[in-house]
């Protein structure tokens, strides 16, 4: 077994229309699927991705009514999404500008070109050069140029206290391999550990940084709720398997619907899910058709005209 990278990350947004007015338009993701949180109702779950609602793409949020997040540590810290150069990078620096959004300047971390930058809400967002490695999968409805789009996600950056409990098990329960170091951004005193699923690469990569004088995160608006792994739809009752027999408190098989995931704790209490790449988002809607009208899971929809009144317009 071994997980292939980033499947999607879940934050919090308290804003669904501003998140649907950026994701979709200054960032120029595709709004592919439109539902509402299977475990909370009366909230948005707000998927975004590229062109065709490819795993490892989508970047998702809960639409809660909350106050903005305390930063901190025992959090995910910062997302990354894929760009191919640095003429990408200069073309998104000058529209996130006139976006009036934060953004920083274009630098070099970890050996790639980077962006900083922050959606409107504050979830800290990275544009990141991926040097074009893999395939990509463009809109064409998409308001940014296909050679500028958002290609995928990663890598993904979170922030622990002390790192011994988490390398064993990011390495002996998920099969992961520390490959490098480097200095924290943010405190050039703290570490940074680059950890790789697969065949590695920028979206098969979890960033760790050691920050013990942190304080803890309290999630809110512009918090990451969980960030997830890849694994094939052959290995997920696999991956269900080992973490029982390992004796790793966990939910038990979901079943997402589009997807089949497995929810656990990392020992510094950051929520990790491992997701079956299938069977996808086009299960229940014409491709060329996604994120266009309110779809509900088969065991949601008898209380479709219930929820549909609970939800405020986008």
């Amino acid at each position: 077994m071994q997980l292939s990278g980033v499947h999607h990350l879940t934050a919090v947004s308290a804003d669904a229309p501003g998140n649907v007015r950026f994701y979709s338009k200054v960032l120029g993701l595709r709004l592919v699927k439109k539902t509402v949180n299977q475990d909370d109702v009366s909230a948005y779950h707000l998927f975004y991705a590229d062109g065709l609602a490819s795993p490892g793409s989508d970047i998702t949020f809960f639409d809660f009514p909350t106050l903005p997040e305390k930063r901190g540590n025992n959090t995910v810290t910062r997302t990354g999404m894929r760009v191919t150069g640095e003429k990408s990078l200069a073309w998104w620096h000058e529209r996130l500008k006139k976006a009036a959004v934060a953004v920083g300047e274009i630098a070099e971390r970890d050996g790639r070109l980077t962006l900083d930058f922050e959606d409107p809400e504050g979830q800290r967002l990275s544009l990141i050069d991926d040097g074009g490695a893999g395939e990509a999968f463009p809109w064409e409805k998409s308001p940014v140029p296909a050679a500028q789009q958002i290609r995928g996600l990663g890598p993904i950056t979170m922030s622990v206290p002390e790192l011994r409990a988490t390398d064993a098990a990011l390495t002996g329960l998920m099969g992961m391999h520390e490959v490098r170091t480097y200095p924290n951004p943010e405190n050039a005193k703290d570490t940074v550990h680059v950890y790789q699923m697969g065949e590695g690469g920028a979206g098969a990569e979890l960033h760790v940084a050691v920050q013990p004088n942190l304080r803890q995160a309290q999630q809110g608006a512009g918090a990451v709720h969980h960030v997830a792994f890849r694994t094939p739809d052959a290995e997920y009752d696999n991956w269900a398997e080992r973490l029982t027999k390992l004796r790793v408190p966990n939910s038990g098989k979901v079943d997402r619907f589009w997807f089949r995931s497995l929810y656990f704790r990392e020992p510094n209490g950051i929520l990790f899910e491992i997701a079956s790449d299938g069977p996808g988002f086009g299960i229940d809607e014409s491709m060329d058709k996604l994120g266009e009208k309110l779809v509900l899971p088969p065991f949601l929809e008898g209380k479709r005209a219930q929820i549909e009144a609970g939800l405020k317009p986008l």
